[in-house]
């Protein structure tokens, strides 16, 4: 018992499937129940389990409050020990069955790394007894290099596509499985039976997996369940994903394993992402509130700037090229009323911000809540109609203001400042969007106070 506990903390040696199995269900168990603990201790409030997937986040923000820094140390510092034997434990097991140790990094994952604890708790040892011959059904897989491909694609590229519809239409889910579980999958499963009869080269087992989630992507924009924009903007994560996978079904094919076994990895992933997909919809993970402030310096005092930001003219047509893809770009700004309580309506080419007023502090601030949010773009599609469900409540603007700060010089720097939250994971990968989205906007802004504020007479 001492030294198998001692094991634990080793990197050296191997580990069995089901004692991997075993340790691993047990250290998850002991981890859920201290998260919650912890969370319910320091927090005040109930835990979920993709909390601890971006709990190492929190402490690389530069926005918290201390108390806040100072709790998600104690949530991490709690966690190194696990994710040390964590790491030992998937390096075993990666020697036991003959795989690169250097896979561990998926152990690092969100969300990918259950579904490679899965598939290592199904995959044989090395020289295990259960390796033998294809069975009757390898005679379904074609044993050229462009029928394999062409047969792994199909095979992948259909359930994939099941799956998406059912995140995206029925849950109306955009969370971590459909971006990350799905096309991590579609890439394993895709080289694994690419490289079923013979070993491929790793180039094109990652080539025949993006094909794959090509097709899925083509299929979403002529069914109409997406615009050809959001497809875009998904488009690299899921080529990272996608290769993830590609990498470790590379690294597991063999026309050695019996194809029993790829049936039982196909029925894991099967099982597994309708799950995630449930659990994400019943337990969706906390949406942070995000801040994105930007400013210009205008050769005007704050006094003219003033008029100018708390309604505007007509904007012109914007040159900027994301809002001639249809992202959603400010027109005009108008207000009913005075001072706090006063009205401001932000008019989009996608319909109206509605803003009441909460600070009036002229000519210094203007502080506002958001009431009504339009979509934020109109996606491109040859349909007369496509509107999926992120375009409404997926990126909600919160409030906003203008900050005016006199410089020496008698101009003005004006800072617009937006927060937002958004519904959609990895909430890291979706907030560069989004940021540099707002960013765009609150330029196309700025710049036009600036150039009515500097022709304005004195």
């Amino acid at each position: 018992m001492n030294d198998s506990l001692a094991g634990l903390w080793r990197l050296g040696g191997t580990i069995g499937r089901r004692q991997f199995f075993l340790i691993g269900a047990c250290l998850m168990a002991l981890k859920f129940n201290l998260d919650r603990l912890l969370y319910a201790r320091l927090l005040g409030r109930t835990w979920s389990p993709f909390d601890s997937e971006f709990a190492m986040s929190f402490v690389f923000r530069t926005d918290l409050h201390p108390l806040d820094a100072q709790q998600a140390a104690i949530m991490v510092a709690a966690a190194i020990p696990f994710l040390w034997i964590g790491v030992v434990l998937t390096s075993k097991r990666l020697r036991s069955a003959g795989l690169p140790v250097w896979l561990t990094v998926l152990f690092f994952v969100p969300l990918v790394k259950f579904l490679f604890f899965a598939i290592l708790c199904v995959l044989p040892g090395r020289g295990s007894a259960e390796i033998a011959p294809g069975a009757r059904w390898d005679s379904l897989l074609p044993r050229s290099s462009l029928g394999s491909a062409l047969a792994a694609i199909v095979a992948t590229f259909i359930p994939a596509l099941l799956l998406g519809w059912l995140c995206t239409t029925v849950l109306q889910s955009y969370a971590a499985s459909l971006f990350i579980g799905i096309p991590f999958c579609q890439g394993f499963f895709a080289a694994l039976f690419h490289g079923r009869h013979e070993k491929r080269s790793l180039s094109a087992c990652i080539g025949v997996a993006n094909l794959s989630i090509l097709c899925t992507g083509a299929a979403f924009f002529a069914f109409a369940v997406e615009g050809i924009l959001c497809l875009i903007m998904a488009a690299p994560l899921a080529a990272i994903l996608t290769s993830l996978g590609a990498c470790l079904g590379h690294a597991v094919q063999s026309p050695r394993i019996h194809i029993g076994e790829t049936g039982r990895l196909a029925c894991v992933a099967l099982l597994a992402m309708p799950g995630l997909m449930w659990l994400e919809d019943a337990k969706p993970p906390v949406d942070p509130l995000l801040k994105v402030t930007s400013s210009v310096e205008v050769a005007a005092p704050p006094e003219r700037v003033w008029r100018n930001v708390v309604s505007f003219s007509e904007l012109p047509p914007p040159h900027e090229w994301i809002f001639k893809l249809g992202i959603a770009y400010p027109i005009r700004a108008s207000i009913s009323g005075t001072g706090v309580g006063a009205i401001r309506r932000c008019e989009f080419s996608t319909g109206p911000f509605v803003e009441p007023i909460e600070v009036w502090d002229e000519p210094r601030l203007l502080k506002f809540s958001v009431t009504s949010n339009p979509a934020p773009m109109q996606e491109w599609t040859p349909y007369p109609h496509v509107e999926p469900a992120h375009l409404h409540g997926f990126l909600v603007s919160e409030g906003g203001q203008f900050h005016l700060i006199a410089l020496p010089n008698g101009g003005t720097r004006l800072e617009g400042t937006t927060w937002y939250r958004h519904h959609m994971w990895p909430a890291f990968y979706w907030r560069m969007w989004s940021d540099f989205l707002i960013h765009k906007i609150h330029l196309r802004v700025l710049r036009h106070v600036a150039q009515l504020s500097e022709r304005a007479p004195a």
